[in-house]
């Protein structure tokens, strides 16, 4: 390997966060081509991660490394979001996300998750959504979180438990959302605020009130409900339900 080439290498290895996953969009960008690439592999120094993506040889990745080259490299916007958000903020300790746990991710309408990450066996189910909830304002409500070399992108705990009852009834329950809403009592009241009033699904935004007035939230009493669009006619969310006239939903009997 001549000295260029090792100077690559060098830098490569030096900036490389453990843990994670490099994009060979990203190398290329970086002067490390697909020839290149495939030098170090066969040298030992990375390894493939499907095609399209490498890690360092010897390193142990997880799934949270490859969202960090999914958002720090390739600036996709894609966040996690949902349960697992919940879950990684310490809000469903019931729920651990042990091997074969599903991770939550959401992203852009009619964005593709790159074939590399689709791919990859990392011992978690993906499960993909693309919707578009809030508007235009893709970072509303989201966070960060330090996970030791690098940090990832993720629902705050007021932007995540509205992802979650997006997914009701067909991939959540209802009664599993009430038992994370109970443990929510430190929401920032301005933030639900302006999710609320941004979100275009009444559905989420009755199933919300109704469970936070359910749980006795203390800040409840601190959103300006006036401001928040709720729409007209009933919603079936469980079937077979009673209704529950105020928010006009289908609840469990």
């Amino acid at each position: 390997m001549n000295r260029e080439k090792g100077s690559k290498l060098k830098f490569l290895l030096e900036a490389w966060p453990g843990g994670t996953v490099y994009a060979a969009a990203w190398l290329a960008q970086h002067g490390i081509g697909d020839d290149l690439l495939a030098q170090y592999r066969k040298s030992g120094w990375v390894k493939a991660v499907g095609n399209g993506a490498a890690a360092r040889a010897g390193d142990r990745i997880e799934w949270t490394g490859g969202v960090y080259a999914l958002q720090e490299q390739l600036r996709l916007p894609i966040h996690i979001g949902g349960k697992t958000a919940l879950e990684m903020q310490g809000y469903a300790h019931f729920l651990p996300l042990g091997k074969g746990q599903s991770v939550w991710l959401f992203g852009s309408p009619r964005l593709k998750l790159p074939a590399w990450f689709r791919k990859y066996e990392w011992g978690h189910g993906i499960r993909y959504v693309t919707a578009e909830l809030f508007g235009k304002d893709k970072g509303l409500g989201l966070t960060s979180k330090d996970m030791g070399t690098y940090r990832i992108t993720l629902s705050a705990a007021e932007r995540a438990i509205l992802e979650l009852l997006h997914l009701i009834p067909q991939q959540g329950s209802f009664e599993g959302a009430l038992h994370l809403m109970e443990g929510l009592t430190t929401l920032r009241p301005e933030m639900i605020q302006t999710l609320m009033e941004r979100c275009w699904s009444v559905k989420i935004k009755r199933l919300f009130l109704y469970m936070a007035e359910k749980c006795n939230h203390a800040w409840v009493s601190k959103l300006k409900l006036s401001r928040i669009t709720l729409g007209k006619g009933n919603r079936v969310i469980v079937k077979g339900g009673q209704l529950n006239t105020k928010y006009q939903i289908t609840v469990p009997k």
